[in-house]
């Protein structure tokens, strides 16, 4: 006769788990949310702490005396959504030219004296930065309908020319108090952030500080920007 073990008396074991609390229940998506908004937020610190740390060296860490030539533009101001036409009559959105170093300069297309002593400049500090000019465009933004003449065309030949409506590029670039759009040369960062402008009269004696500021810049932002555009 077969007889039953002892074993096979005893009941199941079950492993009982407690239940969560309301309370608990509707903690948990508000600790996932802050939880996400500090990775959010980390995240971001991590990207942009490259460009903090560049601009604190250039404008913080630096030898006692220099001065710098350019003036920091605080807050700085992003590219513009605005479109505006190539010579070569392409539209393009400034939005576009961001992930290079770029130095703007302003004026109409008839190009006054003014205006080609800055398109020279413009060239020779560019060419000035030897190994690292491919990091940084020379962009001239003509503000009117005035054609460009046939002779300035081959200097322009590895620049970027735009014509934007003058009151647009106005809502974006500023002048200092006093002076014109077209007095200026500007720069704007790899990020599309319009950030220094240079005091007006650039020449001879003033383009070797422009060009050690623009090394600086060069030098403190090359961990983590590179020529040309992704």
């Amino acid at each position: 006769m077969h007889s039953d073990s002892p074993q096979d008396d005893q009941p199941l074991g079950l492993t009982v788990y407690s239940m969560p609390t309301p309370e608990q229940i509707s903690a948990d998506p508000i600790a996932r949310t802050r939880g996400g908004r500090w990775k959010m937020i980390l995240v971001l610190l991590v990207c942009a702490a490259p460009v903090v740390a560049s601009y604190f060296t250039y404008y913080v860490v630096r030898p006692e005396g220099r001065r710098n030539h350019g003036d920091l533009i605080d807050p700085q101001r992003p590219l513009p959504d605005l479109v505006g036409t190539t010579l070569d009559g392409r539209s393009v959105n400034l939005r576009t030219l961001k992930d290079q170093w770029l130095l703007i300069s302003v004026a109409g297309g008839a190009c006054d004296a003014s205006c080609a002593n800055h398109l020279y400049f413009q060239r020779q500090l560019r060419e000035g930065l030897g190994k690292n000019k491919d990091r940084m465009d020379r962009v001239w933004l003509v503000d009117d309908a005035a054609p460009v003449a046939e002779a300035l065309l081959p200097a322009l030949r590895d620049a970027t020319v735009i014509r934007v409506p003058r009151e647009a590029l106005a809502q974006w670039l500023a002048p200092q108090a006093g002076q014109q759009l077209e007095d200026h040369l500007y720069v704007v960062d790899p990020m599309g952030n319009w950030m220094m402008r240079f005091a007006p009269g650039v020449d001879l004696k003033t383009a070797p500080s422009i060009k050690k500021d623009l090394e600086h810049l060069m030098r403190g932002s090359e961990g983590w920007d590179q020529a040309g555009r992704p």
